[in-house]
């Protein structure tokens, strides 16, 4: 790999590293829900995207449905998370999606795997319960469950991400976006009090919070990260991509004051070591790894 690309790669991940230390600073300290965010995230990038939106595709319909479990649906329930779990944690259990993905794959795709695959597997779903369960601190295990459903959402919008296939990425956060905003509002209205007055009240930090999370995240991040993924194998960028949690971890611990507990380490560590098995064996097997590399997602 070009050094270039390299330095590309760590860019993304810094990108999606940040990003969930800024998301967990909105909807903890800026106080805005995390349904309303991701549903103004979601209108943000459907204006972005405008151009994007034609012509009309015939599968318009599972293209949204892909778009929402992908971009709209996976964030509100990553922002839902970040509301109760530390960004440190939050980033270890969104590496589910890899091990999710490949277990959807089996059972929806008839896809066979190895032992060495089925490890990993293991390793991931193990350490994520080690981190999930501790039951001196309920909130955060609670809030990690909603990150372990953004995983799930992620893989399955990967699965039938294949079925649509091949198509733009950006047209998929368009339509995914413009779909998720009917859905994001009647929640948001139904389970959130006073989100535009906690916005208001936020001022032009949540505005730019919204630009950094659409212009930066979105679009020029997912941009990048999917040029990688087609400039070479899928399953080295996936494995180069378990970065992100390294550094949410590190960004973690140094801003938001993230506790680096040895339950954390043991669960972290089981649980990448996973991902990077089910990401190298993957890359074995045709269309695997361009599975997986639809679900990474910040």
């Amino acid at each position: 790999m070009k050094t270039r690309d390299i330095g590309l790669v760590l860019l993304v991940c810094l990108i999606w590293a940040a990003n969930q230390i800024m998301s967990r600073l909105v909807v903890t300290n800026l106080g805005v829900p995390p349904i309303f965010y991701s549903l103004v995230r979601s209108i943000a990038i459907a204006a972005l995207l405008l151009p994007m939106l034609r012509p009309l595709p015939r599968n318009v319909g599972l293209m949204i449905t892909v778009g929402i479990l992908l971009g709209g649906g996976a964030f509100a329930l990553n922002f839902m998370g970040l509301e109760f779990a530390t960004p440190s944690t939050v980033a270890v259990v969104l590496q589910l999606s890899v091990p999710m993905a490949t277990v959807l794959s089996i059972t929806i795709l008839g896809e066979r795997i190895r032992w060495k695959r089925s490890l990993g597997i293991a390793l991931s779903f193990g350490g994520v319960i080690i981190l999930l369960w501790d039951s001196q601190a309920m909130g955060i295990s609670f809030g990690l469950i909603f990150t372990a459903a953004s995983a799930l959402s992620s893989a399955l919008g990967a699965i039938l991400l294949k079925k649509i296939a091949p198509v733009h990425p950006l047209r998929v956060q368009a339509w995914g976006s413009l779909g998720s905003i009917p859905l994001l509002t009647a929640l948001s209205v139904g389970f959130e009090r006073h989100p535009i007055d906690a916005a208001i009240g936020a001022g032009w930090t949540f505005v730019a919070a919204i630009a950094a999370s659409a212009l930066i995240v979105s679009i020029f991040s997912h941009t990048m990260y999917y040029r990688l993924v087609q400039k070479y194998e899928a399953n080295q960028i996936v494995s180069l991509m378990l970065l992100h949690s390294v550094m949410t971890i590190v960004l973690g611990v140094l801003i938001t004051g993230d506790a680096f507990t040895p339950r954390m380490f043991v669960g972290g560590a089981l649980t990448l070591v996973g991902v990077f098995i089910i990401a190298v064996r993957s890359g074995k097997q045709p269309g695997s790894a361009e599975l997986i590399a639809t679900v990474e997602q910040p």
